[in-house]
């Protein structure tokens, strides 16, 4: 290692870049679970979960491995308490898809003929905004290359942009879901709790997808 290297650490870049796409396969899986619940395969659930879980352990590891040998003093264009921030919301992504797995398995749950194809539109457009936080940490790299300047951050910007939009859409359908959710409250019973549930979930998927290009909005903007 040269003598920058020793004294200022190898760059997390590449490390948080394979974490944020750990956390994105996390993310992924959670569309062939709900399309099990669709199809009433209940046998299934447990491979579903199985297969997240081994993905967020991966997820756990990069994410100590980063925590671990992230030097107190970067060589880059970004503070590592915003690396570790960065790091905590794109762990998130990974966290919710296993929390959404252990219940669905637990409970062996299925979904409600009028409840799947907005809850499925539900789950691709989350899905669709973790894809987006991807795409936007794998500029990192060039980011930092130019000292968030020139045109790169601009591309970055319509990127970060257009995640606002996926999530703004996962809103929509988030209330989309609960209107028809809330009146099987009577058919589902106490399940209404568990189900309502997901779908907080499912939409936070979003949400922390979008933190995550917010965060790098700020960095550019600073």
């Amino acid at each position: 290692m040269s003598l920058m290297g020793n004294l200022f650490g190898k760059s997390p870049i590449r490390p948080m870049q394979q974490h944020m796409q750990a956390s994105l396969a996390c993310a992924r899986e959670v569309l062939p679970l709900f399309e099990a619940m669709a199809a009433g395969n209940v046998s299934d659930l447990n491979s579903h979960r199985e297969k997240i879980e081994r993905l967020e352990h991966e997820a756990d590891r990069i994410k100590n491995e980063i925590r671990s040998q992230l030097p107190k003093r970067l060589m880059l264009a970004i503070e590592r308490r915003d690396m570790l921030e960065i790091l905590d919301f794109q762990d998130s992504i990974a966290d919710v898809a296993q929390d959404i797995a252990e219940l669905v398995e637990i409970r062996s749950m299925t979904i409600p003929e009028s409840l799947v194809d907005p809850m499925l539109d539900l789950v691709r457009r989350s899905i669709a905004a973790c894809e987006a936080a991807g795409r936007i940490i794998d500029e990192l790299d060039e980011l930092v290359e130019t000292g968030f300047r020139g045109r790169e951050v601009a591309r970055v910007e319509e990127m970060i942009d257009e995640l606002s939009r996926i999530e703004t859409d996962t809103d929509d359908l988030t209330e989309r879901v609960q209107r028809k959710l809330f009146a099987l409250e009577s058919e589902l019973g106490v399940g209404i709790v568990f189900w309502n549930q997901i779908v907080g979930w499912v939409s936070n998927l979003a949400d922390y997808a979008e933190r995550v290009g917010n965060r790098l909005r700020l960095l550019i903007a600073s």
